[in-house]
């Protein structure tokens, strides 16, 4: 006899990671280099700031953090001129999306999110056994915020949008989502996701902390580990009111932000030339992939993020699996509903013609 979850787990699948470089090689014992394009993270690695922070405090790791997070959240305030209770840091964003459904959803209540939206959120709500509704995207592959706002009930406690949706990297623009934030509920809380708010360059982006200055109930999430290249040391953060900040605070674990992913935090906002080289390397990425994936055929949508959503004719497990006998690390998005894709991080020059060549291996199979 084994003791008995709750029922509604049997409803809730674990999130399904990037393969790591060392389990491909393990696996199949490649010898040659492999390179990951499968987790988006930044192809030129770690802050340089944020990496000679480390060394010099690394000796202090036998030291709990600071459970406040006080220095970082003092940075962040500043960067973004607002009150530090406005502010909270996570071990990674995902940990702030998964701790509002722990704070805000009961069974009887809604999470109301795009159908092929990152997971996470999904994820929390099934956990907190509430009822997760799933709004198809448009035809562009964007949010349908017009069929949002029309689905929201008085169970509706959670509006989740990804922006850029990940896997898909479209965006809604900066009046649509502004319309939309006006006509939501005041009793809703909607969470913006913007990972991959750095890598955006287009002037219709949403400047959504304004929608917290017109006391909008938003929280606004970005994260260290795509353009500060921090993935390893689990760092994001959000801004919100302070009430919700509070609440999320109520449900978080001590000391969920270790002590040098602060330090290193701290350092990487000053980075300014490693995040300026990260954007120009992307961007460089676009323009060498988009024309080389149209010479081979392939369906793809043009990108906002740091990663090309990427289509094929058959299974895409099947094209994963040729790809990483050739030492390279995709990520396919079956849980998404995109049984025939596959999410490519954009990496460096010769990653990405690395890319291309065992794209082009792969397709002629």
């Amino acid at each position: 006899m084994l003791p008995l979850p709750r029922p509604n787990l049997a409803n809730v699948k674990p999130y399904k990671p990037g393969k790591p470089i060392e389990e491909l090689i393990r696996e199949l014992k490649l010898k040659g280099e492999v390179i990951k394009l499968a987790s988006n993270e930044n192809p030129l690695g770690a802050s340089p700031k944020a990496i000679a922070a480390i060394r010099k405090f690394i000796a202090e790791s036998y030291l709990y953090p600071d459970d406040n997070v006080y220095y970082l959240r003092q940075a962040l305030a500043k960067k973004f001129k607002l009150d530090m209770d406005w502010v909270m840091v996570g071990d990674g964003s995902v940990e702030l999306i998964y701790l509002a459904c722990l704070a805000y959803l009961r069974p009887e209540d809604e999470l109301l999110v795009s159908e092929h939206s990152f997971i996470i959120a999904k994820i929390g709500a099934r956990v907190m056994d509430s009822r997760v509704t799933e709004i198809p995207l448009r035809d562009d592959y964007t949010h349908d915020l017009s069929r949002i706002l029309k689905s929201i009930n008085s169970a509706t406690k959670i509006i989740y949008i990804d922006n850029p949706i990940n896997p898909l990297g479209t965006i809604v623009k900066k009046r649509e989502l502004g319309q939309f934030i006006e006509q939501v509920p005041e009793d809703v809380l909607v969470i913006l996701d913007e990972a991959y708010y750095e890598y955006i360059a287009t002037k219709d982006y949403p400047d959504s902390i304004k929608y917290l200055r017109d006391g909008k109930n938003v929280m606004i999430l970005r994260t260290y580990s795509k353009i500060y290249g921090l993935a390893g040391l689990r760092l994001g953060y959000g801004l919100s009111k302070p009430e919700i900040i509070a609440n999320l605070m109520k449900v978080r674990y001590p000391f969920n932000v270790n002590r040098l992913a602060q330090i290193a935090g701290i350092a990487a906002l000053k980075d300014l030339r490693h995040a300026q080289r990260s954007r120009k390397i992307n961007e460089a990425g676009k323009k060498f992939l988009y024309p080389e994936l149209k010479k081979l055929k392939l369906f793809f949508i043009p990108t906002y993020a740091n990663f090309i959503f990427v289509s094929f004719v058959e299974d895409s497990h099947v094209i994963y699996e040729r790809l990483l006998r050739l030492g390279v690390i995709t990520r396919t998005v079956k849980e998404y509903g995109f049984p025939n894709a596959l999410r490519i991080t954009i990496g460096t020059p010769a990653q990405n013609r690395r890319l291309i060549e065992a794209l082009k291996q792969v397709v002629r199979r």
